[in-house]
Protein backbone atom coordinates (compact mmCIF):
# COMPACT_ATOMS: atom_id res chain seq x y z
CA UNK A 1 0.00 0.00 0.00
CA UNK A 2 1.18 3.47 -0.80
CA UNK A 3 1.42 6.02 1.95
CA UNK A 4 0.20 9.59 2.14
CA UNK A 5 0.03 12.03 5.01
CA UNK A 6 -3.19 12.26 6.94
CA UNK A 7 -4.83 15.63 6.28
CA UNK A 8 -8.44 15.71 7.39
CA UNK A 9 -10.65 18.77 7.60
CA UNK A 10 -12.88 18.27 10.60
CA UNK A 11 -16.03 20.06 11.60
CA UNK A 12 -15.55 22.17 14.72
CA UNK A 13 -17.62 19.92 16.91
CA UNK A 14 -15.80 16.79 15.71
CA UNK A 15 -12.44 18.40 16.40
CA UNK A 16 -13.55 19.36 19.87
CA UNK A 17 -14.79 15.84 20.56
CA UNK A 18 -11.53 14.38 19.27
CA UNK A 19 -9.40 16.43 21.64
CA UNK A 20 -11.56 16.11 24.73
CA UNK A 21 -11.74 13.06 26.95
CA UNK A 22 -15.12 11.34 27.10
CA UNK A 23 -17.39 12.17 30.03
CA UNK A 24 -17.31 9.74 32.94
CA UNK A 25 -19.83 6.92 32.58
CA UNK A 26 -22.98 7.02 34.71
CA UNK A 27 -23.28 4.57 37.61
CA UNK A 28 -24.28 1.12 36.31
CA UNK A 29 -27.94 0.22 36.40
CA UNK A 30 -29.18 -3.25 37.27
CA UNK A 31 -29.21 -4.06 33.54
CA UNK A 32 -25.69 -2.84 32.84
CA UNK A 33 -24.44 -4.66 35.93
CA UNK A 34 -25.80 -7.88 34.42
CA UNK A 35 -24.14 -7.07 31.11
CA UNK A 36 -20.81 -6.38 32.83
CA UNK A 37 -20.99 -9.76 34.54
CA UNK A 38 -21.84 -11.48 31.23
CA UNK A 39 -18.97 -9.73 29.44
CA UNK A 40 -16.56 -10.78 32.15
CA UNK A 41 -17.61 -14.42 31.74
CA UNK A 42 -17.30 -14.31 27.95
CA UNK A 43 -13.91 -12.58 28.17
CA UNK A 44 -12.49 -15.65 29.90
CA UNK A 45 -13.05 -17.57 26.66
CA UNK A 46 -11.35 -14.95 24.47
CA UNK A 47 -8.37 -16.17 22.40
CA UNK A 48 -5.98 -13.43 21.25
CA UNK A 49 -3.72 -15.56 19.03
CA UNK A 50 -3.95 -17.39 15.71
CA UNK A 51 -6.25 -20.35 16.28
CA UNK A 52 -7.73 -21.46 12.96
CA UNK A 53 -7.55 -24.45 10.57
CA UNK A 54 -6.52 -22.52 7.44
CA UNK A 55 -3.54 -20.78 5.89
CA UNK A 56 -3.38 -17.40 4.24
CA UNK A 57 -2.72 -17.46 0.49
CA UNK A 58 0.97 -16.86 -0.16
CA UNK A 59 1.74 -17.46 3.50
CA UNK A 60 0.05 -14.21 4.41
CA UNK A 61 2.92 -12.16 3.01
CA UNK A 62 5.21 -13.19 5.82
CA UNK A 63 7.15 -15.93 4.09
CA UNK A 64 5.63 -18.69 6.20
CA UNK A 65 2.12 -20.09 6.00
CA UNK A 66 -0.04 -19.10 8.94
CA UNK A 67 -1.63 -22.31 10.14
CA UNK A 68 -3.29 -23.60 13.24
CA UNK A 69 -1.25 -26.54 14.55
CA UNK A 70 -4.18 -28.94 14.57
CA UNK A 71 -5.55 -27.93 11.16
CA UNK A 72 -5.13 -29.32 7.69
CA UNK A 73 -3.76 -26.10 6.30
CA UNK A 74 -6.17 -25.44 3.43
CA UNK A 75 -6.17 -21.83 2.27
CA UNK A 76 -8.57 -19.23 3.57
CA UNK A 77 -11.25 -18.85 0.91
CA UNK A 78 -14.44 -17.39 2.37
CA UNK A 79 -14.43 -14.20 4.43
CA UNK A 80 -17.65 -12.90 5.95
CA UNK A 81 -18.69 -9.40 6.84
CA UNK A 82 -21.51 -8.25 9.11
CA UNK A 83 -23.14 -4.88 9.64
CA UNK A 84 -26.42 -3.42 10.78
CA UNK A 85 -28.23 -0.42 9.29
CA UNK A 86 -31.04 1.49 10.95
CA UNK A 87 -34.19 3.11 9.61
CA UNK A 88 -33.86 6.88 9.73
CA UNK A 89 -37.33 7.44 11.15
CA UNK A 90 -37.23 4.58 13.67
CA UNK A 91 -33.98 3.97 15.56
CA UNK A 92 -35.19 0.60 16.85
CA UNK A 93 -35.83 -0.83 13.37
CA UNK A 94 -32.71 -2.34 11.83
CA UNK A 95 -31.53 -4.50 8.98
CA UNK A 96 -28.69 -6.90 9.78
CA UNK A 97 -26.63 -8.17 6.87
CA UNK A 98 -24.21 -11.05 6.46
CA UNK A 99 -22.18 -11.30 3.28
CA UNK A 100 -19.59 -13.89 2.30
CA UNK A 101 -16.84 -12.98 -0.17
CA UNK A 102 -14.46 -15.15 -2.12
CA UNK A 103 -11.07 -13.92 -0.93
CA UNK A 104 -9.44 -14.44 -4.34
CA UNK A 105 -11.91 -12.23 -6.23
CA UNK A 106 -13.53 -10.18 -3.45
CA UNK A 107 -16.89 -10.99 -5.06
CA UNK A 108 -19.96 -11.62 -2.90
CA UNK A 109 -20.99 -15.28 -3.12
CA UNK A 110 -23.65 -15.23 -0.40
CA UNK A 111 -25.85 -12.65 1.29
CA UNK A 112 -28.63 -12.74 3.82
CA UNK A 113 -30.62 -10.16 5.76
CA UNK A 114 -32.81 -9.88 8.82
CA UNK A 115 -35.07 -6.89 9.46
CA UNK A 116 -35.75 -6.71 13.17
CA UNK A 117 -37.10 -4.41 15.83
CA UNK A 118 -34.49 -4.22 18.54
CA UNK A 119 -35.94 -4.28 22.03
CA UNK A 120 -32.60 -3.81 23.77
CA UNK A 121 -31.71 -0.09 24.08
CA UNK A 122 -28.42 1.29 22.83
CA UNK A 123 -26.03 1.73 25.74
CA UNK A 124 -22.42 2.80 24.97
CA UNK A 125 -20.00 -0.04 25.67
CA UNK A 126 -22.71 -2.70 25.43
CA UNK A 127 -23.61 -2.64 21.73
CA UNK A 128 -23.11 -6.40 21.46
CA UNK A 129 -26.12 -7.17 23.64
CA UNK A 130 -28.25 -5.27 21.13
CA UNK A 131 -26.79 -6.59 17.87
CA UNK A 132 -25.01 -9.91 18.47
CA UNK A 133 -28.14 -12.09 18.80
CA UNK A 134 -29.37 -11.02 15.36
CA UNK A 135 -25.97 -11.53 13.73
CA UNK A 136 -25.63 -14.94 15.37
CA UNK A 137 -28.96 -15.91 13.83
CA UNK A 138 -27.65 -15.09 10.36
CA UNK A 139 -24.48 -17.11 11.00
CA UNK A 140 -26.51 -20.12 12.12
CA UNK A 141 -28.63 -19.82 8.98
CA UNK A 142 -25.67 -19.88 6.60
CA UNK A 143 -24.29 -22.93 8.40
CA UNK A 144 -27.50 -24.84 7.70
CA UNK A 145 -28.39 -23.49 4.24
CA UNK A 146 -25.02 -22.95 2.54
CA UNK A 147 -22.47 -25.19 4.22
CA UNK A 148 -20.09 -25.10 1.26
CA UNK A 149 -19.56 -21.35 1.54
CA UNK A 150 -19.63 -20.80 5.28
CA UNK A 151 -17.35 -17.93 6.30
CA UNK A 152 -14.07 -19.08 7.84
CA UNK A 153 -13.47 -15.63 9.31
CA UNK A 154 -15.78 -12.70 10.06
CA UNK A 155 -15.04 -8.99 9.80
CA UNK A 156 -17.30 -6.96 12.06
CA UNK A 157 -18.34 -3.35 11.58
CA UNK A 158 -17.41 -2.55 15.15
CA UNK A 159 -14.53 -2.89 17.53
CA UNK A 160 -12.87 -5.86 19.16
CA UNK A 161 -10.32 -5.25 21.92
CA UNK A 162 -10.28 -1.54 21.05
CA UNK A 163 -13.25 -0.89 23.28
CA UNK A 164 -13.89 0.87 26.62
CA UNK A 165 -14.22 -2.50 28.35
CA UNK A 166 -11.76 -4.32 26.09
CA UNK A 167 -14.53 -6.52 24.72
CA UNK A 168 -16.41 -5.05 21.79
CA UNK A 169 -18.90 -6.54 19.34
CA UNK A 170 -16.20 -8.40 17.36
CA UNK A 171 -15.01 -10.16 20.54
CA UNK A 172 -18.52 -10.91 21.74
CA UNK A 173 -19.67 -12.30 18.39
CA UNK A 174 -16.46 -14.28 17.87
CA UNK A 175 -16.65 -16.01 21.24
CA UNK A 176 -20.33 -16.91 20.88
CA UNK A 177 -19.95 -18.09 17.26
CA UNK A 178 -16.55 -19.70 17.95
CA UNK A 179 -15.14 -18.10 14.80
CA UNK A 180 -12.07 -15.94 14.13
CA UNK A 181 -13.23 -12.33 14.05
CA UNK A 182 -11.67 -8.95 13.32
CA UNK A 183 -12.99 -5.61 14.54
CA UNK A 184 -13.10 -2.82 11.96
CA UNK A 185 -13.69 0.56 13.57
CA UNK A 186 -14.38 3.69 11.53
CA UNK A 187 -14.06 5.86 14.62
CA UNK A 188 -11.68 5.67 17.55
CA UNK A 189 -12.84 4.91 21.07
CA UNK A 190 -11.12 7.06 23.69
CA UNK A 191 -9.44 4.22 25.57
CA UNK A 192 -6.42 4.18 27.87
CA UNK A 193 -5.30 7.69 26.91
CA UNK A 194 -5.84 7.23 23.16
CA UNK A 195 -7.64 10.10 21.41
CA UNK A 196 -8.39 10.75 17.75
CA UNK A 197 -6.47 14.03 17.77
CA UNK A 198 -3.45 12.33 19.36
CA UNK A 199 -3.50 9.52 16.81
CA UNK A 200 -3.71 11.99 13.93
CA UNK A 201 -0.75 13.93 15.30
CA UNK A 202 1.27 10.73 15.43
CA UNK A 203 0.28 9.77 11.89
CA UNK A 204 1.30 13.19 10.61
CA UNK A 205 4.60 13.19 12.51
CA UNK A 206 7.75 13.15 10.41
CA UNK A 207 8.87 9.79 11.77
CA UNK A 208 5.56 8.19 10.73
CA UNK A 209 5.03 10.04 7.45
CA UNK A 210 5.76 7.01 5.27
CA UNK A 211 3.99 4.41 7.38
CA UNK A 212 0.68 2.71 6.60
CA UNK A 213 0.19 1.48 10.17
CA UNK A 214 0.37 3.01 13.60
CA UNK A 215 0.27 0.70 16.60
CA UNK A 216 -2.25 1.98 19.13
CA UNK A 217 -0.46 1.71 22.45
CA UNK A 218 -2.31 3.09 25.45
CA UNK A 219 -0.90 4.94 28.44
CA UNK A 220 -0.72 1.63 30.29
CA UNK A 221 1.55 0.16 27.60
CA UNK A 222 -1.16 -2.17 26.31
CA UNK A 223 -1.51 -2.58 22.54
CA UNK A 224 -5.18 -2.10 21.62
CA UNK A 225 -4.98 -2.37 17.84
CA UNK A 226 -3.68 -0.39 14.88
CA UNK A 227 -4.66 2.70 12.94
CA UNK A 228 -4.39 1.61 9.32
CA UNK A 229 -4.27 3.71 6.19
CA UNK A 230 -5.85 1.02 4.04
CA UNK A 231 -5.56 2.57 0.55
CA UNK A 232 -3.39 5.23 -1.01
CA UNK A 233 -6.29 7.58 -1.84
CA UNK A 234 -7.92 7.81 1.57
CA UNK A 235 -7.17 10.44 4.19
CA UNK A 236 -8.87 8.69 7.11
CA UNK A 237 -7.51 5.61 8.85
CA UNK A 238 -9.53 2.64 9.95
CA UNK A 239 -8.98 1.08 13.36
CA UNK A 240 -8.29 -2.66 13.37
CA UNK A 241 -8.37 -4.77 16.51
CA UNK A 242 -8.47 -8.42 17.52
CA UNK A 243 -11.89 -9.97 17.83
CA UNK A 244 -11.32 -13.64 18.63
CA UNK A 245 -9.03 -16.51 17.59
CA UNK A 246 -6.67 -14.32 15.56
CA UNK A 247 -3.54 -12.28 16.27
CA UNK A 248 -3.29 -8.60 15.48
CA UNK A 249 -0.52 -9.30 12.96
CA UNK A 250 -2.69 -11.75 11.03
CA UNK A 251 -5.74 -9.51 11.30
CA UNK A 252 -3.83 -6.67 9.66
CA UNK A 253 -2.69 -8.96 6.84
CA UNK A 254 -6.21 -10.16 6.12
CA UNK A 255 -7.58 -6.62 6.18
CA UNK A 256 -4.88 -5.53 3.75
CA UNK A 257 -5.90 -8.33 1.37
CA UNK A 258 -9.53 -7.20 1.31
CA UNK A 259 -9.28 -3.42 0.92
CA UNK A 260 -10.27 -1.89 -2.41
CA UNK A 261 -11.42 1.25 -0.66
CA UNK A 262 -10.98 2.64 2.86
CA UNK A 263 -13.23 0.01 4.49
CA UNK A 264 -12.51 -3.69 3.82
CA UNK A 265 -14.88 -5.18 1.24
CA UNK A 266 -16.65 -7.65 3.58
CA UNK A 267 -17.76 -4.83 5.91
CA UNK A 268 -18.29 -2.36 3.06
CA UNK A 269 -20.56 -4.74 1.17
CA UNK A 270 -22.53 -5.62 4.30
CA UNK A 271 -23.06 -1.90 4.92
CA UNK A 272 -24.11 -1.10 1.34
CA UNK A 273 -26.43 -4.07 1.03
CA UNK A 274 -28.13 -3.65 4.40
CA UNK A 275 -29.00 -0.03 3.54
CA UNK A 276 -30.16 -1.02 0.06
CA UNK A 277 -32.35 -3.76 1.55
CA UNK A 278 -34.06 -1.24 3.81
CA UNK A 279 -34.66 1.19 0.93
CA UNK A 280 -36.01 -1.50 -1.38
CA UNK A 281 -38.46 -2.55 1.31
CA UNK A 282 -39.82 0.94 1.84
CA UNK A 283 -37.75 2.10 4.80
CA UNK A 284 -35.90 5.41 4.97
CA UNK A 285 -32.25 5.06 5.89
Amino acid sequence: MASIAIHVEEEEEEAAAASSPPPPPPPPSAQTSQWIAAQDLLRRRLIERDDFPWTLPGGGGGGEALKYVGGGGEALKYVGGVDMSFAKDDASLACAALVVLDLATLQVVYEDFAVVRLEVPYVPGFLAFREAPVLLGLLEKVKSSAKDICPQLIMVDGNGLLHPRGFGLACHLGVLADLPTIGIGKNLHHVDGLTLSGVKQLLEAKDNFSKDLLTLTGSSGRIWGVAMQSTWNTSKPIFVSIGHRISLQTAVKVVGMTCKYRVPEPVRQADIRSRDFLRKNGYIC
